[in-house]
This record gives C-alpha cells, structure tokens and sequence, in this order.
C-alpha cells in the first residue's frame, strides 16, 4: 500500500495566526473569552478550552474585564460597533485576507456597488463579509445565480466578491455565466485564498492517482468539505474523517494507493495519527 499525504495538508498562515495570538493570550489569563469557535476542529477547540478559552455566542455575553478573541472566520460589523461603544477590547485574530475582503465588500458598497457574495448563506464569514455591504445580497452556487440573473441584469453596477474557501471549479462556472450574461455592469472579485485554491487543485491531483482517498478536517469546516466534495468526484472512494479511530471499521485491504489531504483547520498531529494508523496497516 502506498500513502500519498499532500504536501498543503493542514493549517493554512491565517489559522497559525490566529492559534498564536490565542495561545499568547491564555498565558496571560486562565481564561479567555472567544466570540464563537475560535477555529472548525474540535481537536483544538478542546486544548485550547483545557487551558482556559471560553467560548460565547453573542458579544454581549462578555463577563470579564480581558480582551474578548475574535474567530479567525470573522464576526458581523455589529460587533465591532458593539464593543467600540461597550469600551470592550478585542483581541482580533479574524484572517488577515478575511478583513481584506470586509475592507473590499465596505469599500465598494459605499461606491454604489450592488454586493453578489458567492458562499455558504450560513457560514460565518459569509455573514460576517454582508454585514460591510449596504446592498446585495448572497448567492451559493450557479443554480441559484442562473435564478436570479434576470434581477440582476437591472442592477446598476454589481461586484462579484467570493467567500474565501469557495469551492474553485464551482466559481470559475459561475465566473463564466456572469462573463456571458452580466458582463456590462459587473466587476468580478475572485477572493478565494491561494492556500485554499493550492490545497484543492492538490486533492484533485492526488483523488485521480488513488483508489481511496481521506479528508481529515472539522465536521464544520467549510475548507474541509470542500475537500471532500472534490475528492468523491475524482475517486472511487472517498471518506470525511476527524480522528484517526473514525478508519477502524474501514476495509483498508487491497488498496494500492491511498490519498491523505486535510483541511486549514486541521492540527499536525491528526495527520500524523491517520499516517501511523495505515501504515500498521500495510
């Protein structure tokens, strides 16, 4: 059996980012507020909570006199107002390329723009980047733009902006449709980030090369299950896992080559523990 593990597997910069801002802070403090989960693995979550982070759901929850952590998705622009007008500090540990996307949606919204976001309607930093748009509103895949391109077409100019993990090969059809159909008024924003288009273009490499193929990544992560999209398209058999113990009632045997990818949330040691699991198995 052969293992082929991606080489853009696991935690992106802006993750690393936001683990070390956070990780600084719990020095200082046996307990830390989060608005939110920090990050989409549980893993994590968990060691950061083992060592004080307290996560809230709602800014006005805040009890202590600390910095309240801001998630590395990203929070409403309410939330800042918020906490400016409450004298509450925030530790901001948002993606640095996420805060340049709500600079971009505020930007042009301000210049008349008419918003179209590309992503996932509940996802939290689809909510976050609307939040900076006057006008707009939020479109999750090319079956729903073709719905409202007729709407759109009266629209007087439009700016097409993407949520970050935004599954490539979907965007790049619905570029295409917009090209075709709202070309004269609409300026296109294409904002997923180089680590998620690398680690997705490297899935579908690796998914054609193997006949089984394992994502490891959060239940909720938006990255990660778009890793696994791809991967079911391009393998025959593919699998969403969390920890190593999720592969036990997993027939491993008689596979030549197995795939391993895993998503920006997703700690070094998962990938380690999946490694070392199949190659018990060889």
């Amino acid at each position: 059996m052969e293992i082929i593990l991606g080489k853009t597997a696991g935690f992106c910069t802006g993750i690393t980012l936001a683990l070390d801002k956070t990780e600084k802070e719990l020095e200082k403090s046996d307990k830390v507020e989060c608005l939110g989960d920090l990050l989409h693995n549980n893993q994590v979550l968990n060691k950061l909570k083992s060592k004080g982070l307290h996560i809230i759901n709602d800014i006005k929850d805040a009890k202590t006199k600390e910095r309240v952590v801001i998630r590395a998705h990203g929070v409403k622009k309410e939330v800042y107002d918020y906490a400016k007008s409450n004298d509450i500090e925030l530790l901001d540990c948002t993606c640095p390329k996420v805060l340049r996307i709500h600079n971009l949606a505020e930007e042009l919204s301000k210049k008349g723009y008419y918003i179209v976001l590309i992503g996932e309607k509940s996802h939290a930093e689809v909510l976050g980047t609307f939040s900076f748009c006057k006008d707009g509103e939020i479109i999750e895949d090319l079956e729903e733009l073709k719905q409202r391109v007729e709407d759109l077409k009266k629209k007087e100019k439009i700016a097409v902006i993407t949520q970050t993990t935004y599954n490539l090969q979907k965007f790049l059809k619905m570029e295409e449709f917009i090209k075709s159909n709202l070309a004269d008024n609409t300026e296109i924003y294409n904002c997923i980030c180089n680590a998620t288009e690398n680690r997705q273009k490297e899935t579908e490499k690796i998914a054609k090369q193997v006949d089984y193929m394992i994502i490891i990544g959060g239940k909720k992560s938006s990255n990660t299950n778009k890793l696994y999209e791809i991967s079911q398209k391009y393998c025959k058999k593919a699998i969403k896992i969390e920890t190593a113990q999720e592969l036990n009632n997993e027939d491993l045997s008689n596979l030549e080559k197995i795939g391993v990818m895993a998503g920006a949330s997703t700690p070094k040691e998962s990938i380690d523990e999946v490694i070392e699991f199949l190659k018990e198995r060889k």
